[in-house]
């Protein structure tokens, strides 16, 4: 295909396409104004530091001066690391990352690695910049891993030790997950969650909770836990969302639970359960309790904040038909799980 020069007009239209709501016309400009080249930089790069413009535009923006790699990028790129929108920041390490071969690698990749270390920026930054530097030969990244490995963040020490497949696209690794071949390794599919769950298709995150259940049916001991573990860490993603798609497993898990999960799924039903959840929560106080845990151990403690917060949110007390059931058939411990008035 030849591709004819650009009018003033085309390039305008493209970048107001960068503003667009839908993802998909966003996408579109991106691959167009790549394709531009430098002629678009100079627009690029005022979008990409317009504090005004949306994030999801300067997002875009940067994307396409990653693609084109002009060394007028550089210097603002460099400026956006410390931009008040992590999603910005992300993307600002993909445009140093495209210049880590270039003349200006060393200094890329101090940029890079300086942002990795630091622990006070936010995980999805530092994430971002671990990926950024998996393609870098061993010899250059082994110090920063084996340093990250350590890191007291223990998603940003598991993303350190994945090898080759930490380099992957978060996106690209949970769809794959979901869709295709289950990985072998939880781990890196938590890291995904932690940088994608926020804006991968809600459907995914459905069908990786179904398909890692079934895995979990096949695991034992640890290794079970582990999945189990990212079952939870997915839950807590739609609950995030606002997303009730997997709430049927989110119930089963609790009311089926002999000892305690993990606290994603704990989270998650405080934030999105229904009255329906209410029994299966009831359900796991009461074999908590029978057990042998104190009422002030975190298991059965956390389960009652959880309980008490769906409960409230309901509008459902002791007094109604669903607070009559759950009292009657957990006499010996649901007089605990309603708060004072209730």
């Amino acid at each position: 295909m030849v591709i004819r020069a650009s009018s003033g007009k085309q390039t305008e239209a493209l970048l107001a396409d960068l503003a667009s709501a839908s993802a998909l016309t966003r996408d579109g400009a991106v691959a167009r104004l790549t394709i531009l080249g430098e002629r678009a930089v100079p627009r690029l790069v005022a979008l990409a530091t317009d504090l005004d413009a949306s994030s999801d535009t300067r997002v875009a923006a940067l994307q396409a001066l990653e693609g084109i790699a002009d060394p007028r990028a550089f210097d603002p790129s460099v400026n956006l690391l410390d931009d008040g929108e992590e999603r910005v920041s992300v993307a600002a390490v993909g445009v140093l990352q495209a210049f880590l071969q270039s003349t200006r690698g060393v200094e890329a990749l101090d940029r890079i690695t300086a942002l990795a270390t630091d622990r006070r920026r936010p995980r999805a930054v530092r994430l971002a910049a671990i990926r950024a530097v998996r393609d870098l030969g061993p010899a250059t990244i082994a110090p920063l891993l084996e340093a990250l490995g350590s890191d007291p963040d223990r998603t940003i020490a598991v993303a350190a030790g994945l090898g080759p497949e930490g380099g992957s696209d978060p996106v690209f690794l949970l769809k794959e997950a979901a869709e295709g071949t289950l990985s072998d390794t939880p781990g890196s599919l938590r890291v995904a969650l932690t940088e994608a769950g926020a804006t991968v298709p809600l459907q995914v995150l459905h069908q990786l909770i179904e398909r890692v259940r079934f895995r979990e049916g096949a695991e034992t001991g640890a290794v079970r836990t582990e999945w189990t573990v990212l079952r939870g860490a997915a839950h807590a993603a739609l609950a995030q969302r606002g997303s009730r798609l997997a709430l049927y497993d989110l119930k089963e898990t609790l009311e089926s639970a002999r000892e305690p999960v993990p606290v994603d799924f704990l989270g998650a039903a405080a934030a999105i359960g229904d009255a329906t959840c209410l029994e299966p929560i009831a359900a796991a106080y009461h074999r908590a309790i029978e057990a042998g845990h104190p009422p002030d151990d975190w298991w059965p403690h956390t389960l009652v904040e959880v309980f008490r917060t769906v409960a409230s949110r309901e509008q459902i007390s002791r007094r109604t038909a669903l607070g009559k059931r759950i009292s009657s058939r957990w006499k010996d411990t649901a007089a605990a799980l309603w708060s004072t008035g209730h």
